[in-house]
């Protein structure tokens, strides 16, 4: 386990496990939305994203946390393990409002407490029905990869703890 992949819906927490997951491997981390997002919440070019991203891939080691589903193939022909938080909806949604208005750091800026991004909340409210689907079939592409799908935190904290 030296090149991983950890993805999930939005608010899965996926960003709180591999920082977990860097603390038990020493591994380094790269978050996907730190490599896309400006401070001020615009995105940089895309040959600029793709330059990064494939400068990390290239590395000997790394956890890159994030979906960004244009780049998922890329990502996962590059892992060895690919972790996927298949979380009811319910868990994804309290977790993207328990991180309204706190500094993380995943994220270049503090989202705002109140608010509510409807393309966004809909996107996470369709993933189990639009996204899912894909990735499980992806991962179904490559047998040679380490798959890991935890269905809930608990499972998700057991695995760290026999790290």
């Amino acid at each position: 386990m030296k090149k991983i992949i950890v993805i999930g819906c939005p608010g899965s927490g996926k960003s709180t496990f591999s920082r977990a997951l860097h603390d038990a491997t020493g591994i380094q981390l790269f978050h996907l939305d730190m490599l896309y997002w400006n401070a001020d919440g615009t995105c940089i070019e895309e040959s600029a994203f793709m330059e990064k991203l494939t400068n990390t891939i290239l590395l000997n080691e790394w956890i890159i946390d994030g979906n960004y589903a244009s780049t998922l193939e890329l990502r996962i022909q590059a892992c060895d393990t690919a972790i996927f938080l298949d979380y009811p909806l319910e868990v994804c949604l309290d977790g993207i409002n328990s991180r309204k208005g706190k500094k993380r750091s995943d994220m270049p800026w503090v989202e705002p407490r109140d608010g509510v991004d409807e393309a966004f909340i809909n996107f996470v409210k369709n993933f189990c029905q639009q996204i899912r689907p894909d990735v499980i079939k992806l991962l179904g592409q490559y047998p040679d990869k380490d798959v890991y799908i935890f269905k809930d935190r608990g499972e998700a904290d057991e695995f760290l703890a026999q790290l």
